[in-house]
């Protein structure tokens, strides 16, 4: 057994190395952090405000983004000077770009994600599918981020449950990480990297949480984050904006079991965001849309801070022993003894 006190792992699609705590025992305490509602200093939520009882897309920031450059690049053309004209110089020739909008729940919609009705979420998830798809064709902007922040340790800027959708000038960094070492993967094992990854996770079983006939949830071998999950569909297709309405419909179900999953942890704050297809790259046989969960149940240290390299407190999979564990003490289960732990299906979780 090794004999470090952080064991390096590294992601197998974007070659990114995260250090692992792996012998330290599970102590509930160290990361128990309840998700704290936000403080609105209107005393009226901003969602609520329009009278439309209704799931509905709001623009907060049309042209959201002036790309600027560097400051070298600045400087250059405040003294006349010639600048290279690479892609970032050419998205600030077009001036104010993209958006900031949300996809925002009925009035008075103020419970968690996991805690809403079904029909709200999948509601939700066809406004975030139909969005991607019309900035595809409207062209302008890169990629299309949709996320929900909830509590406010991890960026909520209000209690009423919605997603927050960026149209962004630019690729953002870490899909870009994603799209590269993706294609690499597939010159160079044949197959789609999260196609594989929903294969051998429900093969090994031990990160895995739960598995139905469209998804899979599992921990990531290289987690970031403590407790960090992916729900994966089964069926391969990279742009979201194409998911059909069956799928969306099983997306909705597991990621509102996620988030009922998370709240044996005492209800964390937590980051939910969409990994999509950027909007004008043709990666259908090397892309695979997915969803992350983060929970925000710690600081950023110095090591994080001076090198990159992300620090999880618990590894993987101590994390998914801890959550269905507790999951079996819900429900009053005992723990197997003569076979390995085989995840969940649908009906172990709490509703």
């Amino acid at each position: 057994m090794p004999g470090g006190l952080f064991e390096l792992r590294k992601d197998d699609i974007t070659g990114w190395w995260v250090a692992v705590v792996v012998d330290r025992g599970f102590n509930r305490a160290r990361f128990a952090r309840v998700a704290e509602p936000v403080r609105d200093v209107s005393g009226r939520c901003q969602n609520c405000s329009p009278a439309e009882d209704q799931t509905r897309l709001r623009t907060l920031k049309p042209q959201a983004f002036t790309v600027a450059g560097s400051e070298l690049d600045q400087r250059r053309r405040e003294e006349g000077k010639e600048v290279a004209e690479d892609d970032e110089l050419r998205m600030g020739l077009l001036g104010d770009v993209g958006s900031w909008e949300t996809i925002a729940a009925p009035l008075e919609h103020h419970a968690p994600l996991g805690q809403e009705s079904e029909a709200v979420v999948i509601e939700m998830l066809r406004l975030a599918r139909d969005r991607i798809a019309r900035a595809r064709e409207e062209g302008g902007t890169q990629y299309l981020q949709v996320v929900q922040n909830w509590g406010k340790q991890a960026g909520a800027m209000t209690n009423h449950l919605c997603f927050d959708v960026y149209d962004l000038p630019h690729l953002p960094h870490r899909i870009g990480e994603e799209l590269g070492g993706a294609a690499r993967y597939v010159i160079r094992e044949g197959v789609c990297p999260w196609c594989r990854l929903v294969q051998d996770e429900v093969a090994q079983r031990d990160r895995l949480v739960f598995e139905d006939a469209a998804s899979v949830c599992f921990a990531p071998y290289a987690s970031r984050s403590p407790f960090e999950l992916w729900v994966v569909p089964r069926h391969h297709e990279a742009d979201f904006g194409l998911t059909s309405d069956d799928q969306l419909t099983s997306a909705a179900e597991a990621l509102q079991k996620v988030i009922r999953l998370l709240d044996i942890l005492d209800g964390p704050p937590y980051n939910l965001v969409l990994h999509t297809a950027p909007l004008h790259e043709s990666v259908r046989e090397t892309y695979h849309w997915h969803w992350e969960i983060h929970p925000r149940l710690r600081d950023i240290a110095g090591l994080e801070l001076g090198t990159g390299l992300p620090v999880n407190p618990i590894s993987p999979e101590a994390a998914v022993d801890e959550l269905l564990a507790t999951t079996r003490e819900a429900s009053g289960e005992s723990a197997p003894h003569d076979e390995p732990d085989a995840g969940r299906s649908w009906d172990d979780f709490p509703r």
